[in-house]
C-alpha cells in the first residue's frame, strides 16, 4: 500500500479529496493527514472517514516535524492542500500568507527532497489559484502559459510558492505537478467563504454584504469535480507541468447573492452594498483545455446544479456555518 499526506486536509478542499481518495481507494492507500487546525481547519471535516485516516497534527513550516513524519509514514506521495486563503485577510495581515504558503511549502519541498533524494519519482502535487494569474477583462481566458501577475498579498504568496515548487522540478528533477483551480464551492468551506457566508447571514435575516457594485465575476467550480482533477494529476500529471482546473461556470457575485436569496425564499432587501475590497480583481475565468485533451477531465456539475446542492448542505448542517 502506498501512504499519501495530504496536507491540510482538515479544511475545505482537502477535506472533500481526502474523503474521496479514502472512498475510491480504500485498500490501496493509506492518507495521512498533516494539518495545523487553525481556524480554517476543523476535525468535524473529516469525520466520515476519522477511522480509515491517520491524523498528524503539524505545521507544514516546522522543518524537522516535516521530515520525522515523512520517514515515519513512509510517505511516497504528497498532495500540498495546506495555505492561508483569504484574500481580505491577506490585506489585513499579509505576513502570515507569505510565511505559511511560501516558506511552508519550501519547508514541504525541501524536507521531501531530503528524505526522497534528488530525482526520485515520488509524486508531489502543489494546488494552488488561478489568482497568480492577476485579473481579466470581460473576455479572455487563463491558460498555463498566461503571465504569472498577482494582485494582492494571498495570491502574490500562492504565485511565489508555484514557483518554488517549479523550481525543485527543474533543478532537483522532482516529479512534482503545480494546479490551479478557479473558486472552489461545496460541504465544508469555511464560512467566512461568500457563498456559505452569504447563506449564514440570510438564515439570520441580517445584511449581506456585497462589494462595491457586486459586478466582478468568478469561474466556479464544484468542489467534487475539483478533487477528481488532482487525483487524475496526482495518477497522471508530468512532472513539472501546470494544470488549471476550471468549472466554465462564470458569475456575477451579485448573481449569486440574489440566487442563494431566491433559494432560501429570503428578501434581495437583505443585500447591502458596501466598499469595495483593495486590489479588488475583476473577472477570473480557467480554460482547462490541456486537461481535457491529457486526460479527458471535465467538469461534471454546472453551476445551477451545484449551488442548490451546496445550499442543502448547510441547511442539513447549520451548526457548521458556526465553525
Amino acid at each position: 500500500m502506498k501512504n499519501i499526506m495530504v496536507t491540510g486536509a482538515a479544511g475545505f478542499i482537502g477535506a472533500n479529496f481526502a474523503e474521496l481518495m479514502v472512498k475510491k481507494y480504500e485498500g490501496k492507500y493509506n492518507i495521512i493527514v498533516f494539518d495545523k487546525l487553525t481556524y480554517a481547519g476543523n476535525l468535524y471535516n473529516l469525520d466520515n472517514i476519522k477511522d480509515k485516516i491517520t491524523f498528524v497534527k503539524g505545521d507544514i513550516c516546522d522543518f524537522e516535524f516535516v521530515k520525522e513524519t515523512l520517514k515515519k509514514y513512509d510517505i511516497d506521495s504528497i498532495v500540498h492542500f495546506a495555505a492561508e486563503s483569504h484574500v481580505d485577510n491577506s490585506i489585513k495581515n499579509p505576513f502570515i500568507f507569505t510565511h505559511t504558503n511560501v516558506i511552508g511549502t519550501h519547508t514541504l519541498l525541501e524536507s521531501a527532497k531530503q528524505v526522497w533524494g534528488e530525482g526520485s519519482s515520488n509524486k508531489f502535487v502543489h494546488v494552488s489559484t488561478d489568482e497568480v494569474y492577476g485579473t481579466l477583462g470581460e473576455t479572455g481566458y487563463f491558460t498555463e502559459t498566461s503571465p504569472i501577475k498577482p494582485n494582492s498579498p494571498y495570491s502574490a504568496s500562492k504565485a511565489s510558492s508555484d514557483l518554488v515548487a517549479l523550481a525543485y522540478s527543474e533543478t532537483f528533477k522532482m516529479n512534482v505537478s503545480v494546479t490551479n483551480c478557479s473558486n472552489n464551492y461545496g460541504p465544508y468551506q469555511h464560512h467566512e467563504k461568500l457563498i456559505p457566508h452569504m447563506i449564514s447571514k440570510a438564515l439570520k435575516n441580517e445584511k449581506l454584504p456585497v462589494y462595491g457594485e457586486g459586478k466582478n465575476i468568478r469561474d466556479w467550480l464544484y468542489v467534487e469535480d475539483h478533487c477528481e482533477a488532482i487525483d487524475i494529476i496526482l495518477h497522471q500529471g508530468k512532472k513539472g507541468e501546470r494544470y488549471n482546473i476550471g468549472g466554465h461556470n462564470e458569475k456575477r457575485n451579485i448573481e449569486i447573492v440574489k440566487l442563494i436569496l431566491e433559494k432560501l425564499g429570503k428578501s434581495e432587501d437583505l443585500i447591502e452594498y458596501v466598499t469595495d475590497r483593495k486590489g479588488h480583481d475583476y473577472r477570473y475565468a480557467i480554460d482547462p483545455t490541456k486537461l481535457k485533451e491529457e486526460f479527458g477531465w471535465e467538469p461534471k456539475t454546472m453551476f445551477k446544479d451545484g449551488i442548490v446542492k451546496t445550499i442543502d448542505w448547510y441547511l442539513e448542517h447549520e451548526e457548521y456555518l458556526e465553525k
